[in-house]
């Protein structure tokens, strides 16, 4: 099955503690990325779909919970 790749959306004042925690961890199968953009970062995470997806939901709760 191909990779999926899902985009989140993260504001400038957490998308610094995001980009440390991703940095910091071996994400194994799950890619990365950072293209910054106006009030924020967008995030894309790519690899199976399912983690791909669970990853998605996570950032994205967290976004909304902090």
């Amino acid at each position: 099955m191909p990779d999926a790749t899902y985009v989140a959306f993260v504001p400038a004042g957490m998308s610094g503690k995001l980009r440390q925690v991703l940095q910091a961890e071996d994400t194994g199968l799950l890619t990365w990325r950072e293209r910054k953009v106006m009030f924020g970062s967008e995030f894309y995470f790519s690899g199976p779909p399912k983690l791909a997806r669970a990853t998605h939901a996570y950032v994205s709760r967290w976004v909304v919970t902090h």
